[in-house]
């Protein structure tokens, strides 16, 4: 097993207190007949998970000397919707699932209809804490962000790959379908994450074109990384149930590319990602080092 770098253990470890500590404020419970919603979100929210993508926010970020405290505020909003679409992921009208980051469902903990208003409560809160001026004073470059989150997250992002998720339990798709289907239900929250940092540093949108290509190649192979995870990873290490696709019978890219080639797709794609980021310097070592940590984890 590879050992992630001290320096990139560092940054993981301090972006997920820093989420951590702006959870537990946001979602201090009020004291009155909606405990258990917070109490739910709170859950899911806090603790456990890799905090990839407001890790993402911030190295992307920190490349245009962005302040930290308006890069956690974006990375935030996007953690908000991740966790949002893990809840209702859960359900049993989709995955069904028992155990997430290592402890019970939310749906399994409280009941379904909780669980339900605590994904809709997280997904409007990423927008809340998009929309407040303490994420950047400028109202165009928060309403930018906003565009951007609301696209990710919606039909042609990652609800869109989600729907298409529990299609392939009934059709067989093929590399392409599958390759939309994660850019949509895994890469449109990543590309988001990147694209936020530089949106954050107001970089023109023509000028992001290194960091879009980086995100779609991370983005998949992320997504290899998990379905390999799927084959031959522990469920003691990943925190939630291994073999669901075959199971399911879905069309994932280890069933289409085999276990070796989906290994070599992977390490492929980190390397062109590695290279959209030539252009840059020392400045953007965090995301190459994401980069390889993405296929060399275990959970």
């Amino acid at each position: 097993m590879s050992v992630t770098p001290l320096s990139l253990q560092a940054a993981m470890n301090g972006v997920a207190e820093e989420v951590d500590e702006a959870f537990d404020r946001l979602l201090a419970l009020p004291g009155d007949p909606r405990d258990p919603l917070y109490a739910a979100m709170r859950h899911a929210a806090i603790g456990g998970g890799k905090r990839l993508r407001p890790l993402l926010v911030r190295a992307s970020a920190d490349i245009f000397r962005v302040d930290p405290a308006r890069s956690l505020r974006a990375g935030l909003a996007v953690e908000c919707m991740h966790v949002y679409s893990l809840i209702h992921d859960d359900m049993p009208c989709m995955d069904d699932d028992d155990m997430r980051r290592g402890r019970p469902t939310v749906h399994k903990v409280w009941d379904e209809a909780t669980a339900v208003l605590a994904g809709d409560s997280l997904h409007a809160l990423a927008f809340e804490v998009l929309a407040e001026p303490e994420c950047h004073p400028d109202p165009f470059v928060r309403s930018e962000l906003s565009l951007a989150l609301a696209i990710a997250g919606g039909p042609s992002g990652m609800a869109g790959g989600q729907m298409m998720d529990i299609a392939a339990e009934q059709q067989t798709f093929d590399l392409p379908t599958t390759t939309r289907l994660q850019q949509l239900k895994t890469g449109a929250l990543i590309s988001f994450s990147i694209e936020a940092g530089a949106i954050l540093g107001r970089i023109p949108a023509e000028h992001r074109t290194p960091l879009r290509g980086y995100a779609r190649d991370i983005g998949l192979a992320f997504q290899i990384a998990d379905d390999l995870l799927d084959v031959e990873g522990d469920a003691a290490n990943t925190g939630k149930a291994v073999g669901k696709d075959a199971a399911a019978g879905k069309s994932t890219f280890v069933s289409l590319l085999g276990v070796e080639r989906a290994h070599q797709q992977a390490n492929l794609l980190v390397d062109q990602a590695i290279e959209h980021l030539s252009t840059y310097g020392p400045e953007a070592d965090l995301l190459r080092a994401i980069a390889r940590y993405i296929v060399e984890r275990d959970r």
